[in-house]
C-alpha cells in the first residue's frame, strides 16, 4: 500500500477518472479533480460525500487554473483528453491544446519531484508486423491526430523524468460517465440492441483491457512508483489479442441471435491493426482481475438500462 498522496486528476469526471477516482479514494488518497464537464455528466457525485474529494470547474489548458492547483499536488493523472480518432478529427484544434499541449504545459509548470502518471493509448502502434508482438520498444507510428498527441504528450512527460506512461488497450466495460462508441462497448451494445453488425475490415486486430483494470494499473504504478518510473508500460488482457471478427464471436457466446457480417465495400477509418505484449508490467507483479467475458456479461446488464436513443419515442 502506497503512502497517502496527494493527486491531481484532469478530465477525472470522464469515463475512466469516473472509475480511477473512486479508486484512488479508497486507497486512501487525497483526490482533486478538474473537469470542463463538458458532456454534462454527473459522474462522480457518489464521490461527493467523501472529505478526501474535491472538484474543479475549469480548463486543463489554462494556466492560470493549473497553478493553484499544482502547488499542493504530489502526483498528476492527465486524463483530460479527447479521446478517439473521430473526436479528434472532427475539433483537430481542441485535440492538439488538449491532447498534448495540455500536458506540456504541466511539464513545465511542475517541480522534479511532482509525479506525473500518465495514460496514452496503444494505438501509436499503428499498423504492427503481422504475427510480431509490439512491445514497449516497437517504434512508434500512429496513424491518426489522436494517436499522434498522445506519442507527443508521452514522449514530453518520459523526457522530462519522474513520470511513467500506461499504454492502454482498446477500453472496455460499464462506466458512470459511459463510452459506447468504444469498439468491445459498441459491437455488445449493437448484439444486444439491433441483434446485427456490419465489420469492416473485420481481420484488423488490436488489444483490449477492462477499465477497472486500468484504473488498478494506475494504483499499481503508485505503489511501485520508484521501481517503475521512466519508462512506458502496455497494459491490455495478453489472451485477447482480437480480430473484429474473433471479437464478434466472443460475444456471440453470451448472445446466440446476434449476426455478424463482412461488409463487401467499404473500408474502417480507423486503421490500426497490431498485438501487443504486456510482459513489461505483468513482470512487475500486475495481472488484470476481469477478462473480456466478464466484461461482455457486465454490458449486457449495463444495456438493459441505458438506451442510447435520446430522440427515440420508444
Amino acid at each position: 500500500m502506497a503512502d497517502s498522496k496527494s493527486i491531481l486528476v484532469t478530465g477525472g469526471a470522464g469515463y475512466l477518472g469516473s472509475i480511477l477516482v473512486p479508486a484512488l479514494l479508497d486507497g486512501g488518497h487525497k483526490v482533486t479533480v478538474l473537469d470542463s464537464f463538458l458532456f454534462r455528466q454527473v459522474s462522480l457525485a457518489h464521490v461527493c460525500a467523501h472529505p478526501n474529494f474535491d472538484v474543479v470547474r475549469g480548463d486543463a489548458r489554462s494556466e492560470d487554473v493549473l497553478k493553484p492547483l499544482l502547488k499542493s499536488a504530489d502526483v498528476v493523472i492527465p486524463l483530460a483528453a479527447l479521446v478517439g480518432a473521430p473526436l479528434c478529427d472532427a475539433d483537430m484544434l481542441a485535440a492538439t491544446s488538449t491532447n498534448r499541449d495540455a500536458v506540456l504545459t504541466l511539464v513545465r509548470l511542475l517541480s522534479r519531484e511532482q509525479r506525473i502518471m500518465m495514460p496514452v493509448t496503444n494505438s501509436g502502434y499503428g499498423i504492427g508486423e503481422t504475427g510480431k508482438f509490439c512491445t514497449e520498444e516497437t517504434p512508434l507510428r500512429p496513424i491518426s491526430l489522436y494517436g499522434r498527441t498522445k506519442v507527443e504528450a508521452e514522449a514530453a512527460v518520459l523526457e522530462r523524468g519522474n513520470a511513467l506512461s500506461f499504454r492502454l488497450a482498446t477500453v472496455f466495460g460499464m462506466a458512470p460517465r459511459m463510452r459506447i462508441d468504444l469498439l468491445v462497448n459498441d459491437f455488445v451494445h449493437r448484439a444486444v440492441n439491433d441483434r446485427a453488425v456490419v465489420l469492416f475490415e473485420p481481420h484488423f486486430k488490436r488489444n483490449y483491457i477492462h477499465i477497472r483494470d486500468v484504473a488498478r494499473a494506475f494504483l499499481h504504478g503508485l505503489d511501485r512508483f520508484e521501481t517503475m518510473k521512466d519508462r512506458p508500460y502496455n497494459v491490455g488482457l495478453s489472451d485477447a489479442n482480437l480480430s473484429k471478427w474473433e471479437l464478434c464471436a466472443v460475444i456471440a457466446r453470451h448472445l446466440p441471435k446476434f449476426v455478424y457480417l463482412e461488409a463487401p465495400i467499404g473500408e474502417d477509418p480507423d486503421k490500426r491493426d497490431y498485438i501487443v505484449s504486456n510482459e513489461r508490467i505483468e513482470a512487475t507483479g500486475y495481472k488484470p482481475a476481469f477478462s473480456l467475458d466478464d466484461g461482455i456479461r457486465e454490458l449486457i446488464k449495463g444495456y438493459r438500462m441505458l438506451r442510447n436513443g435520446l430522440y427515440s419515442n420508444v
